[in-house]
């Protein structure tokens, strides 16, 4: 008798829905999506009428498709300068020395609690979303669904941040079609998937709640807490400027990840005068038809990388904070 009447329940609420509002193409019939609906409801008590109904309301968007998938024609070569210059501008910089004014308690809470300075924490936020004012313009169930069940080079991944939004959305009793974000399905100021909101995101203002897409304070908490469980070392350092006087191929082989003593960097001709016992990885920021340049990363390094796995992005975070926070002590 129950299940009739959430059929009958989920029926009615499907009539009141303006065919203008339902997509051309519909999830609604897509058997991988019953099956999913079917997941929440045995393993997260979702209402599975409930679900599916919000599914009908949604189709794939081919927006987000072009925006993940690569290329069908090669786009410029990689360049450092100009990814660079996308982030390390005076509008930013400037802007990143409003927002450290405008939340300077707050950040220097967090660079207490967590350990991880004010400037880094102010420059991830400016490159995500340049402090708050690009946020995303895509509903993230759709987009986390049209990635789930029409991109299968990822399906698994999205699978898994879809249910997480689902949660996340029912812990903080939101519909999940009202929330905005970016076309990976990233949310709030500091553009984090739903899987890291619920892991590390805090509640930084104690209003009760995490709320990323309109507190300042709990996305700097948040920024600082994912850095912190991340392995962020407090005081220690990011990255330094090196020469290489040798073939830098088999150091970089190694990967981003500091676990060599510098010592044996520069026994492969790495040169620098930081601490050999210190270890580091090789970096090369590539821009061509220029000199490349070469860099030793540190575990702070690659614990930005943590956020977005390129070393471009870390170093454009870790030349804006320096920026920023330079610019902040001239005034």
């Amino acid at each position: 008798m129950e299940t009739c009447l959430k059929k009958l329940l989920a029926a009615l609420l499907a009539a009141l829905i303006p065919a203008s509002a339902l997509p051309a193409a519909s999830f609604a019939d897509d058997p991988e999506v019953a099956a999913f609906v079917a997941e929440m409801r045995d393993r997260h008590g979702f209402d599975a009428d409930w679900l599916q109904l919000r599914f009908a309301r949604l189709g794939p968007n081919e927006s987000v498709l072009r925006a993940i998938r690569p290329a069908a024609v090669p786009e410029l070569q990689r360049s450092w300068e100009r990814y660079r210059a996308r982030f390390l501008n005076e509008r930013r910089i400037a802007a990143g020395i409003r927002f450290w004014q405008q939340h300077a308690a707050t950040l220097k809470r967090a660079a207490v609690l967590y350990g991880v300075p004010e400037e880094i924490i102010v420059a991830i936020i400016g490159v995500e979303t340049e402090y708050g004012q690009n946020t995303g313009r895509f509903g993230v169930m759709q987009a986390l669904s049209t990635l789930a069940f029409r991109y299968p080079p990822r399906a698994p991944f999205f699978r898994g941040e879809l249910e997480q939004f689902l949660l996340l959305a029912r812990e903080n009793g939101i519909d999940p079609l009202v929330l905005k974000g970016s076309y990976a399905g990233a949310i709030g100021i500091p553009q984090f998937m739903p899987g890291s909101q619920r892991r590390y995101a805090v509640d930084f203002d104690g209003d009760g709640r995490v709320d990323l897409t309109q507190s300042a304070a709990d996305a700097i908490g948040s920024v600082a807490s994912f850095l912190a469980q991340h392995g962020w070392q407090a005081g220690g350092g990011v990255a330094v400027p090196v020469r290489v006087a040798a073939d830098p191929a088999p150091l970089l082989a190694l990967g981003i990840k500091p676990e060599r003593p510098l010592a044996e960097l520069i026994a492969g001709g790495v040169e620098t005068d930081a601490d050999p016992a210190t270890a580091g990885a090789l970096i090369d920021l590539v821009t061509p038809d220029k000199e490349t340049e070469y860099w030793v990363g540190f575990q702070n390094f690659y614990v930005i990388t943590r956020y977005n796995r390129s070393s471009f992005y870390a170093m454009a975070v870790f030349q804006l904070a320096e920026a920023i926070r330079d610019g902040r002590r001239a005034l």
